[in-house]
């Protein structure tokens, strides 16, 4: 199993009343509206909330319009004059509108096959081409028993990675800032591994028999790339999803990859996986970040951050995983496992496309 996603239920630590804000109310109802979430598990949550501004009218009857149930609509309205004396929300201030950027035309049919057939040599060989290194792979994790993405953190997890022999090894350092000993297949939670090239070649495997499909063009990190999707039948997947450490199951999955329309290299794969719908876990996602990173003097591309979603029943369970500190493998090389900041936003943000 290279892509291994374990979900075993987090202990949920306690949390502090909810706050919402009257823009995070409104886009609570909207999810909850659109995942149809049951009108009392809505109206139970608002009930412990504390909402920080006015309702007006007007943001009364926008919410109850939206299509919630009758109890939410009565708990919106005991809110209404519970914040009756609360500031209101700061008025917006409407940006100028910017002329349309110019439409980049798609390349040619026989441009995006040969851009897939390169990227597929780039992911084959990709493995072979990295160096034995170290790195510390810092995993925050976060859950949400109510399925309404109000996520509560867990916990944050360092791990020294070593990648030698085109093998990955991981070694628990510290959970929430403490040294632990505890081996990484055993750690209750949602954990993941196959980040160094098993995810990405199994993709572009012949016998994998992905389809691709050129979707737009994109910017990433300030590189432009072909955006493809692609499909992955059940019966030639190798991406492998265990509940409980008892439950396994390999599904298929779809999602996108973008590559580099400069150097061909694979820098964002996504992944959506087709659960069987008598599994416990009804969804599993992952993003994929990669990006350029000096080892020893020499570049490579090496995954930047990952993010892991999963559920089960109603509980939502969120992994951050970023990658950090990237030394060349040898019995001198140290890494300081203090925990550092997550990374900026904008390391993994798509960009608008640029002519």
């Amino acid at each position: 199993m290279r892509w291994l996603a374990v979900l075993l239920l987090l202990a949920v630590p306690a949390m502090a009343q909810t706050r919402l804000t009257v823009d995070q109310l409104r886009a609570f109802l909207k999810s909850s509206v659109d995942l149809h979430h049951p009108d009392k598990q809505v109206a139970d949550f608002l009930r412990k909330s504390k909402i920080t501004q006015k309702i007006d009218a007007a943001a009364y009857e926008e919410f109850t319009t939206m299509g919630v149930g009758p109890k939410t609509v009565e708990t919106l309205r005991d809110m209404v004059t519970v914040t009756k004396d609360l500031p209101p929300p700061a008025a917006k201030v409407t940006a100028a509108a910017k002329p349309a950027a110019p439409v980049i035309p798609p390349p040619s049919t026989e441009t995006q096959l040969e851009v897939i057939e390169k990227a597929r040599e780039y992911a084959l060989g990709y493995s072979k081409r990295l160096p034995d290194f170290m790195c510390m792979q810092v995993t925050r994790r976060y859950v949400d028993p109510s399925g309404l993405e109000f996520w509560r953190t867990a916990d944050t997890i360092t791990t020294r990675l070593s990648y030698f022999e085109q093998k990955e090894d991981y070694k628990v350092i510290t959970i929430n800032g403490r040294m632990t000993d505890v081996n990484y297949q055993k750690l209750d939670g949602a954990t993941s591994s196959g980040e160094f090239g098993s995810m990405m070649r199994e993709l572009f495997e012949r016998n994998t028999s992905a389809k691709f499909e050129w979707q737009r063009w994109a910017t990433l990190r300030g590189k432009r790339n072909h955006v493809y999707s692609y499909y992955v039948a059940q019966p030639n997947s190798k991406w492998t999803v265990s509940y409980q450490r008892t439950d396994v199951t390999t599904p298929g999955y779809r999602g996108l990859v973008f590559v580099d329309r400069d150097t061909n290299e694979v820098s964002r794969i996504t992944l959506d996986a087709d659960m069987p719908p008598t599994f416990p876990v009804q969804m599993a996602t992952t993003v994929l970040d990669y990006d350029s990173t000096d080892i020893s003097g020499v570049k490579f591309m090496l995954p930047l951050r990952a993010e892991v979603r999963m559920r089960a029943g109603k509980e939502l369970v969120k992994n951050e995983v970023e990658f950090r500190m990237y030394r060349k493998f040898g019995t001198d090389s140290s890494i300081k496992f203090d925990i550092p900041e997550p990374l900026p936003t904008d390391a993994t943000t798509e960009q608008p496309p640029k002519q």
